[in-house]
């Protein structure tokens, strides 16, 4: 039995009600549809760009987010903020393959192919107009699975890049 002197432990509510991790649930939600939309890359990559450009900025990933949000309002992302934030995407987007190893399995037909990446396209307008909007996170996070399953990638840029690759191939 807790004496005055001592806290009650909190309530199962009022430790809900707390955001978890580093980014507070506005900014960070729509810090991650703003990196999802400009960088064609899933929920789960998207948060560990950010994650990673906080580390290489030296600063929480909430500050990361806070600036990367006042973007679209016209303010200047700080230049460390915009190193880091480079240098996560670039290191996300260039995973070294094993040497002399290519993706194993048929290639997807090109129409499927086309019809996907259409949608990621789409999913990647409707993400830049609102980038706070929890059904535009959700379908972009979908069609970029759908895409890096159906191209054999691992990331969403290389499924990109591949898919591109065969719509071009395919004339």
């Amino acid at each position: 039995m807790p004496t005055p002197a001592d806290p009650a432990p909190p309530t199962r509510q009022a430790t809900a009600s707390r955001t978890p991790g580093p980014w507070p649930e506005p900014m960070g939600g729509r810090a991650l549809g703003m990196l999802m939309a400009t960088t064609p890359c899933s929920a789960r990559d998207a948060l560990r760009i950010l994650a990673t450009a906080a580390d290489l900025a030296g600063v929480r990933g909430a500050d990361l987010a806070a600036a990367l949000t006042a973007t679209a309002g016209g303010t200047a992302l700080p230049t460390r903020y915009e190193r880091a934030l480079r240098h996560a995407v670039e290191a996300a987007r260039t995973r070294a393959p094993a040497a002399g190893t290519r993706p194993a399995g048929l290639a997807p037909n090109p129409a499927r192919t086309e019809e996907v990446l259409t949608r990621l396209r789409g999913c990647q307008a409707r993400l830049a107009a609102s980038p706070q909007d929890p059904a535009a996170l959700r379908a972009m996070d979908d069609t970029a699975y759908t895409l890096c399953v159906l191209m054999g990638r691992p990331t969403a840029h290389e499924a990109v890049s591949a898919a591109e690759e065969q719509l071009a191939a395919a004339g």
